[in-house]
């Protein structure tokens, strides 16, 4: 007994399972038990019906089985006809139907059979039935939810022959033939369809269509079907539908990137569809942030249960944002607007478990999108879920309380004996991922009041160690998923059910179960292919990725070519591997590219289709007609045609002519190469034959279908004496009440040749012929007048001849007195400026391919020899007559190509042709004024230029120009020229030279219009232009023919008082060479110029006369070289050195004493000294000068004056004066007093400690720092010592002095040479010796490491000690030895050089 529940309140675990309720009735009535049982069941279902309202909120019915909407209908068929089978089915998902033949699945490789499907559409076609398929034809359609069949008979009679009895007439009633049942065939005609729709996320879209019926019958309206990418719409929340009175419409009244696709229309009849379909394409709204991504879409529930649900969605498009880098899913109970986010960091996989969920609680889902940029929209919010096991309501029991009374209760609330469950049983993976798997299995049969559930355990496949999965909730359902699993990792997994009573067995453990592995994005898809469709329209094809890793669909991406803008084709992922792409411009060229998806994100994109424009796709042409009989002369037949009336979008290239015998059926071909011209003499006929013609067009897109046969024409020889019919009818200039007919000459002119024409016609469906030229015509064209507007006419044209008039011309087709909308005439005009008659118009349509054909009495003009020219730009077209003469007359006319029959003439008179001709001669023979006359300027490179100015030329302008009555040539090097546009003539002389003095002269000519204008370039002005060509020549050279200096040499003092040589350099390449010189003596900085900036600088170090000189700077390549140079001396460098005293004079600091072993210093800090500058010391107010008393000098960072031997009478008040052009800076220092003892005890000080310095005792060489010697040998350590007094010299070992023996030699030569020799040196000998050297004034210590090896061992790598030689100071007090002879009472300094300080023995200290 199956439950059946309303739709919309069931979820697909549940639907098509069967009830297994135990029903017991203690009753003995078989009527109380039939009533028992039926309230039994209406109990069972309210509770159903109660548990799934609480357990789920439906909002739109998704889940469902197969049902027949339109069911197979049985036929009755003659032998060797076609017949087709129908059927409409719907479910979701989407039912497979199969095809029996008399309970047999069809063979369809046979070839046999034709199966079509087009959405819930399908149908079974035989093309050629025969009786051995007269039988019974199922189809079944099926899908998860469970199937359904429809079942129709098919008898096939024998050609005229009486019916046979049908051998399915046992059949049932509702799978009865019915072959004498007739339906009404209703015939739909679409009037107003919708169109592709371009929107965005949130607004809305209506699509509409009307219709026709026929017959409109009240009891048979056709069923107006939506779908969406083959998937059948129903109402909802997101989609209206309303039909009704010819009319249906679809609305989406929120749109989301889940709503595009393609949109279909199926209007279904008993007798069959009609269909329309449009694209709906819905872009990404504004983003909540500037380049974040678009929504994801197509949110789906895979698996729910009592603690989880598994979301899976497809990522958005990302064309110019940046990529996704992860997702968050949200949730929200329904009843409730609170949104909380599942995932604390976003997830890279488009699909995720949300666990957490309250048992019983129902949920919405959504997802957000994640790159650098922000968070996206969220998705379109799922259908709600309910958190329940859905395995519930299988347990469903109803049990006898006594009597008529019932109760509905599980299976595990029933009395039970006490017994622990049953072990479950058939466990296996219904769903595996990444991270988790979904298992289900089979309850054990169980019968307690106690309820049951069930315990988890898994293991690695190559081990035995089983551990229980923890789980938040009692497992209560035979369905569970396991999550927190490995990627790539193999497990086994098996299950226990458990009660009060006891856990069960395990179950048999499931085979090895490998989760998913992360592939990572599909390779991008293959070559793209885009080809023409519709003029707004490209379809595009490619080529699966090579590595789709679990492809979900395709993006594809358009751009204009050559913009690099690429934008979203599609905003939802397309599944196919051809998609057409809609909205696009016509005429403009695309590329386009595609990216393959999967849930991980975007694939590369593929290398991008070839540019397209896009214009409609090219047809075949459809078939001529009017196949007209011009000529026969008995063996052969001169055949014209009329030319398709659509050639398919593409020129008709070929014509192929058929024949036939009147009577028989096969057509022959009678020609080959095929005819490019609608004229054809078909030879080789018999004589008194009856012929049939047909005629095929062919196009770049191929062959299109033949027309009717033409009459039956027969071959017999023409001899009447009245011309045969002309042919090619055609018209232009139609108007409201006029038109022009043209036509082509008749082949066969009969006895005489053709004198004239006669024009007839007669209103559309009237015999009446009326004749519009009563009198003939010798041109072949008639302006036919007179006629009634929005009327329809056919015409036909009679040759004349002086036998009479001859055969009528075939009809023409229909043609309407009706001028085409904002048509517009010829004019005609003489051009103001150039003279020239001039005819124009102005088409009021252009299509593509559109041509003006210009025609002078409805003959093309092709002859361009006499100037006439046209000219085509866009909608407007010119004849123009550039040479006019008195035979320019008769009537001209235009007509355009493509259009619906625009064309227009004007006639041009003898007397209005002489008028314009007399004008035209006015216009070009104008005097020229001038509005500059002839003058000169001078162009770089040193050219001249010889110009002028006229008010107006023409194209046609000729001109000469002369120097000194001499014609100067505009060939190379000069150049001559003019401008139309702006009145000027120009003569541009390459080389103007000291030859070219004199007078220069222009002559003009345009048309009959002449002037001339003179210049006089003699004495002081030759001379000044020439000087300004040489100057411009020069400069050119310098500049624009290679590297040079845009700035000069120059000479940059900064406030630091830094000196620096800066030049701009300009028109460099990476191979230009920079360089300095002094003295053409090259300089190499520290630092490389720097080229790039073009700003080279060179800094002067220690700035002084020392650095003065000539200094170069050059620039060079392959192209030529520039050079820079500037002399710094004179006033450049007093410039200079004034800008350093000044900046130098106001940083100066107070004097400051620096005592030394030979005076007193004074010292005056500043930025920058040198002895060029102009400062002054002064003693109180005496000038001091350099001397061996005053030593005046300086270091760059300050200037310094010594007292040498100072006395008491060197003390007083010392200053310092700096001075510049502007300004002096001054300052002083008082040396008297304690100031002035202290520094003199100072210098006292230092004087004693140089002198001792200079002749202590001291090692002056020849002692190494390590020595190394083999045992045995003799080893002589000797130096040469220094001091006065004259030293004393001793030796220590290990820091033990030496005490002299037979092997330890110490010696004292002269005083100068000392020496330790150790004779046979042993091992105990290697060790640190040490030599002291010291008189009175002090000495050193020297300090030897010596290292001795046994012969044989390798030589050691002794290391000398960190400090061997340590300083003995003197013995104090020093005291410095007086002269013999009675000294000054201050010993004079050594002499020292002009500007320096004396040189002391005593290093000179600084404070």
């Amino acid at each position: 007994m199956s439950v059946w529940i309303k739709r919309g309140n069931y979820n697909h675990e549940y639907h098509h399972k069967q009830s297994r309720y135990v029903v017991k009735e203690y009753s003995s009535s078989e009527a109380m038990e039939e009533r028992y049982e039926h309230k039994t069941k209406a109990r069972i279902q309210e509770v159903v019906r109660t548990k799934m309202a609480d357990k789920y909120v439906r909002e739109e019915p998704m889940i469902r089985g197969p049902k027949f909407q339109v069911r197979l209908r049985s036929h009755t068929v003659f032998e060797n006809t076609p017949i087709k089978l129908f059927c409409t089915v719907e479910g979701f998902p989407m039912p497979i139907v199969k095809w029996y033949k008399d309970g047999l699945l069809l063979d369809m490789s046979s070839g046999r059979y034709l199966v079509e499907t087009k959405g819930g559409i399908h149908s079974l076609e035989i093309p050629r039935c025969s009786t051995d398929d007269t039988a019974q034809y199922t189809a079944v359609a099926g899908n998860i939810h469970g199937q359904a069949s429809s079942q129709a008979s098919i008898i096939v009679k024998r050609f005229r022959e009486e019916e046979e009895t049908c051998p399915y007439a046992w059949l049932p009633f509702t799978a009865a033939m019915l072959p004498k049942v007739h339906y009404t065939k209703i015939h739909i005609t679409f009037l107003e369809k919708f169109g592709p729709v371009f929107a965005v996320e949130g607004q809305s879209a209506t699509l509409s269509a009307t219709m026709s019926l026929n017959p409109n019958l009240a009891n048979l309206q056709p069923e107006a079907q939506w779908y969406r990418d083959d998937t059948r719409l129903f109402d909802s929340k997101w989609v209206k539908i309303e039909t009704g009175r010819g009319v249906t419409t679809l609305t989406l009244p929120n749109l989301y990137k889940d709503d595009e696709g393609l949109y279909t229309l199926r209007m279904v009849t008993k007798g069959g569809t009609a269909a329309h379909s449009a694209f709906v394409s819905v872009a990404d709204g504004p983003p909540p942030v500037p380049g974040a991504p678009g929504a994801p879409m197509d949110m789906k529930i895979h698996d729910a249960n009592r603690d989880y649900v598994i979301v899976s969605w497809k990522p958005p498009n990302t064309t110019t944002e940046g990529p996704i880098l992860g997702y968050f899913v949200d949730k929200c109970e329904v009843g409730t607007e609170n949104w909380t986010q599942c995932n604390d960091h976003p997830i890279k996989i488009c699909k995720y478990p949300v666990s957490g969920l309250f048992e019983g609680h129902s949920y919405y889902f959504r997802v957000r999108a994640v790159n650098s940029h922000g968070i996206s929209k969220p998705s379109r919010m799922s259908d709600p879920i309910a958190a329940l096991d859905p395995t519930e309501f299988e347990r469903l029991y109803a049990k006898k309380l006594g009597g008529k009374l019932s109760v509905v209760s599980y299976h595990d609330e029933v009395e039970a004996e006490g017994k622990p469950p049953g072990a479950p049983s058939g466990i296996y993976a219904s769903e595996t991922d990444r991270t988790y798997v979904v298992l289900s299995w089979k309850a054990p049969a169980y019968s307690s009041k106690v309820p049951m559930w069930y315990y988890m355990e898994k293991c690695m496949a190559d081990s035995g160690a089983w551990h229980r999965v923890n789980t938040q909730v009692p497992i209560r359902s035979p369905r569970y998923a396991v999550f927190d699993l490995e990627e790539g990792k193999q497990y086994k997994f098996r299950v226990l059910s458990a009660s009060i009573y006891g856990t069960s067995e395990p179950s048999e453990p499931t085979g090895p179960i490998q989760t998913q592995e992360l592939k990572g994005v599909p390779s991008a898809p293959g070559q793209v292919i885009a080809t023409r469709e519709t003029d707004t329209s490209v379809l595009i094809q490619w080529a699966p990725p090579k590595e789709p890793n679990n492809l979900i669909g395709y993006y594809i991406d358009q751009c204009v070519k050559g913009s690099k803008n690429w934008i979203s084709a599609n905003h939802k992922a397309h599944k196919s591997t051809r998609f057409v792409v809609s909205g696009l411009t016509k005429g403009e060229t695309y590329v386009f590219r595609v990216q393959a998806i999967n849930e991980l994100g975007l694939s590369e994109e593929s290398q991008e289709s070839a540019p397209l424009t896009v214009k409609a796709a090219l047809n075949t042409p459809s078939a001529p007609y009017g196949i007209a009989l011009l000529n026969c002369d008995g063996h052969s037949m001169v055949l014209n045609w009329k030319k398709p009336l659509h050639s398919g979008g593409a020129k008709i290239k070929d014509y192929y002519v058929d024949k036939r015998r009147s009577g028989t059926a096969v057509w022959r071909e009678v020609h080959i190469p095929p005819l490019a011209e609608r004229l054809y003499k078909v030879e080789g006929l018999t004589e008194g034959a009856v012929y049939q013609f047909q005629v095929h067009a062919a196009n770049l897109a191929g062959l299109g279908p033949a027309s009717e046969h033409s009459a039956d024409f027969t071959c017999e020889a023409w001899t009447m004496p009245e011309p045969g019919p002309a042919y090619d009818l055609t018209f232009c200039e139609v108007r409201d009440n006029s038109l022009v007919v043209e036509w082509q000459k008749p082949i066969y002119s009969g006895s005489g040749p053709i004198t004239g024409y006669h024009v007839e016609y007669a209103k559309q469906g009237s015999s009446d012929w009326t004749t519009a030229n009563e009198t003939a015509v010798s041109h072949r064209f008639v302006k036919v007048t007179g006629l009634e507007e929005d009327t329809s006419y056919v015409f036909r044209v009679r040759a004349v001849n002086a036998a009479g008039v001859g055969k009528a011309s075939m009809a023409s087709d229909p043609i309407t007195s009706k001028a085409v909308a904002g048509s517009k005439e010829v004019s005609c005009v003489v051009d103001k400026k150039s003279g020239d008659i001039v005819l124009s118009f102005e088409s009021c349509q252009m299509n593509e391919g559109s041509q003006f054909i210009w025609k002078k009495d409805y003959k093309e003009v092709t002859d361009f020899t006499k100037g006439v020219v046209i000219k085509t730009e866009g909608s407007h077209s010119k004849l123009i007559f550039k040479n006019p003469d008195k035979e320019d007359f008769g009537t001209f006319s235009v007509s355009v190509t493509n259009t619906e029959g625009v064309s227009s003439s004007y006639t041009i008179s003898s007397d209005e042709l002489a008028k314009m001709l007399a004008l035209s001669y006015d216009i070009r023979h104008p005097i020229i004024p001038l509005k500059s006359e002839l003058a000169y300027k001078i162009l770089e490179r040193g050219r001249m230029r010889f110009w002028l100015k006229t008010e107006e030329i023409s194209s046609n302008v000729t001109y000469k120009f002369f120097a000194n009555n001499k014609e100067m040539s505009g060939s190379d090097p000069n150049k001559m020229g003019h401008d139309v546009s702006t009145g000027i003539i120009e003569f541009i002389m390459d080389h103007f030279t000291a030859d070219n003095e004199g007078t220069y002269t222009c002559q003009i000519t345009d048309g009959g219009g002449k002037a001339q204008s003179s210049l006089v370039l003699i004495g002081d002005a030759f001379k000044a232009a020439l000087a300004e060509a040489e100057f411009q020549r020069r400069e050119y050279i310098r500049v624009k023919e290679g590297p040079h200096f845009s700035e000069f040499l120059s000479l940059h003092v900064g406030d630091d008082c830094s000196v620096t040589l800066v030049c701009k350099v300009a028109n460099l390449k990476k191979e230009s060479e920079f360089h300095w010189y002094r003295e053409d003596t090259e300089i190499i900085p520290d630092v490389k110029p720097d080229l790039g900036s073009g700003v080279c600088k060179l800094p002067i170090k220690l700035f002084s006369l020392k650095t003065a000189g000539v200094y170069k700077a050059t620039i060079s390549d392959d192209r030529g070289k520039d050079m820079s140079q500037i002399d710094i001396s004179g006033k450049v460098f007093d410039d200079a050195i004034n800008k350093i005293s000044r900046l130098a004079g106001a940083s100066a600091k107070e004097l400051v004493i620096n005592c030394t072993a030979t005076g007193i210093q004074l010292q005056c800090h500043m930025k920058y000294y040198t002895s060029e500058m102009n400062i002054t010391w002064y003693h109180g107010e005496t000038k001091l000068s350099h001397s061996d008393k005053f030593v005046i000098g300086g270091t760059p960072a300050m200037a310094t004056m010594e007292v040498i031997e100072p006395g008491e009478k060197d003390q007083g008040l010392y200053s310092i004066v700096i001075i510049d052009p502007e300004n002096s800076h001054k300052r002083t220092l008082d040396l008297s007093g304690e100031v002035y003892e202290k520094a003199f005890a100072e210098f006292q000080k230092l004087k004693a400690e140089a002198y001792a310095e200079k002749n202590r005792g001291k090692v002056v060489g020849g002692l190494p720092d390590v020595v190394t010697i083999m045992e045995k040998k003799t080893l002589s350590l000797t130096c040469k010592v220094n001091g006065d007094p004259k030293p004393q010299v001793s030796w220590l070992k290990n820091g033990t002095e030496v005490e002299p023996d037979d092997q330890y030699v110490v010696s004292l030569d002269q005083g100068k040479f000392a020496s330790l020799t150790i004779k046979g040196v042993s091992m105990e000998d290697s060790g640190r010796y040490t030599m002291i050297v010291q008189n009175k004034f002090g000495g050193e210590s020297v300090d030897i490491v010596v290292s001795v090896y046994r012969h044989g061992e390798k030589i050691p790598d002794a290391k000398p000690l960190l400090t061997p030689k340590t300083i003995i100071p003197p013995k104090l007090p020093i005291e410095i030895p007086q002269p013999k002879t009675q000294p000054a009472p201050s010993p004079a300094p050594p002499k020292a050089a002009p500007g320096r300080g004396v040189k002391s023995p005593t290093p000179t200290r600084r404070k």
